[in-house]
């Protein structure tokens, strides 16, 4: 944490509050004592600065101007620290806030102690001078710490600066603690009433502003993590998902190596059984290879889901894109019986290349889900200018407690006929919506899922 120096904001602070001292006669109390502790005996030692209520009221409005406008946490901490000092005529503030776990209370802020300390220098709660007001919700004047046994002495900290009076605040905030406000003098003092009133008010007003400002700290640092944790994921992703690719390239040339038979010219083959086993193989393990391939391409979709160029929104031929879609995706198919239920031609409002692949998921979600040689129906209508883009298979079906979860990243539904990686349609839903439409899933007319995605209609014929 930066050391915390004289802002503009203390300083403009710092003259109003001398200002008032000027005015009613009174002198700051001398700033230094000797090595030894001792402080001076004479009465005016003792003695507390005449009160001015029209300036301590100018000085406190002073002070919460300058908390609220503060733009930063250090700058805010350095505000109540200064102004706090400067209004209460002492050497040292010091302001504790209570850990969330409610167990020790962390030095936040200071303007005379080591500020290398500020976020290492603990006080447990209860214990202490600091955690007896917290505990205690009450604030307590120790006119001298030497004498006192519940003074905790904190390493690294106290002994750095003597210190010899000392008043102590508890700051609470909807009915609950969250700090301390100390002040501290290096010469004797008799804090009044008045002093404690005054440091009072001000910790109950500073307490609400300096929780808030704490939890902005806090909700920006947790942001901070997410962002750094959510790159370091993409990246790490992004690195596997590509180092896959080269080896699946190399095994695809390696496949279409092996199954290299010499040509028949004007004869047949001596072995028909053995070239048709070898052509499955072949087949089988292009489908393999193009099945991984479309997992790598999941992968990287999920970290990836929309690309940071906004939709090219046109008028798409969706009978023929479905059409095309279908034709290319023949192997992924094969074993299924794909029906497309035409009805009069539609055109969308959608991204060609987004659309594609919201397509391209769902098909691939039916055929992993449904029983092989199993109906997979593809179809549309127009509802109310909308175009419902229907894709339903013939497998177990989705139950209703499912239907939204599993839109959700990396959420799956194991059954007898496929396990998902929980990518695919949480991607799908994503891609749909920077397109301006919807997904959902409802039960098929036979029992199995069906989904439809919902675009707006470009023409009608």
């Amino acid at each position: 944490m930066p050391m915390l120096g004289d802002g503009a904001g203390a300083a403009a602070f710092r003259a109003a509050a001398s200002d008032g001292a000027s005015s009613s006669g009174h002198a700051p109390p001398p700033a230094h004592a000797g090595a030894s502790g001792e402080h001076d005996p004479s009465p005016a030692a003792d003695a507390a600065p005449p009160r001015d209520a029209a300036q301590e009221l100018r000085t406190l409005h002073e002070f919460l101007r300058l908390a609220t406008t503060a733009r930063t946490w250090n700058e805010l901490l350095e505000t109540v620290v200064d102004g706090t000092r400067d209004a209460l005529h002492a050497d040292v503030t010091s302001l504790y806030l209570l850990d969330r776990d409610g167990l020790n209370l962390r030095l936040a802020g200071t303007n005379g102690l080591d500020r290398h300390q500020i976020g290492r220098a603990i006080v447990p709660f209860g214990e202490g001078i600091t955690g007896r007001v917290a505990a205690m919700r009450q604030a307590m004047v120790i006119v001298d710490v030497a004498d006192d046994d519940r003074f905790l002495w904190v390493r690294g900290i106290d002994q750095r600066r003597f210190v010899h009076s000392m008043l102590s605040v508890p700051l609470t905030w909807r009915d609950q603690v969250v700090g301390v406000l100390n002040v501290q003098t290096e010469t004797h003092r008799n804090f009044t009433d008045g002093d404690v009133a005054q440091l009072s008010a001000i910790a109950d007003l500073l307490a609400g502003i300096v929780e808030k400002g704490r939890l902005q700290a806090e909700a920006e640092a947790q942001v901070e993590q997410l962002v750094a944790l959510d790159r370091a994921r993409s990246e790490l992703i992004a690195l596997v998902t590509h180092e896959l690719r080269t080896p699946l390239a190399v095994v695809r040339a390696y496949t279409d190596l092996l199954a290299e038979e010499p040509p028949l010219v004007d004869r047949t083959s001596r072995d028909v059984k053995r070239r048709q086993t070898r052509a499955a193989w072949h087949t089988g393990t292009l489908d393999q290879i193009e099945r991984l391939d479309r997992l790598v391409d999941s992968i990287l979709t999920s970290v990836r889901v929309i690309p940071d160029q906004p939709a090219a929104v046109e008028t798409v031929d969706l009978a023929a894109m479905v059409g095309e879609l279908v034709d290319e995706l023949a192997p992924l198919l094969a074993h299924h019986r794909t029906t497309l239920v035409r009805s009069r031609r539609l055109h969308v409002l959608a991204d060609p290349a987004r659309l594609r692949q919201v397509l391209e998921h769902l098909l691939e979600n039916a055929v992993k889900y449904a029983p092989p040689d199993t109906p997979v129906e593809i179809g549309w209508r127009i509802v109310e200018g909308v175009v419902h883009v229907g894709i339903e298979d013939h497998g177990p079906g989705i139950p209703p407690e499912w239907r939204e979860r599993i839109f959700e990243p990396y959420a799956r539904r194991e059954t007898s006929t496929a396990r998902g990686s929980g990518i695919g349609l949480y991607a799908a839903r994503r891609l749909a919506e920077s397109m301006k439409g919807r997904l959902w899933c409802e039960p098929g007319a036979t029992g199995g899922a069906r989904f439809v995605l919902a675009l707006p209609a470009a023409v009608a014929v």
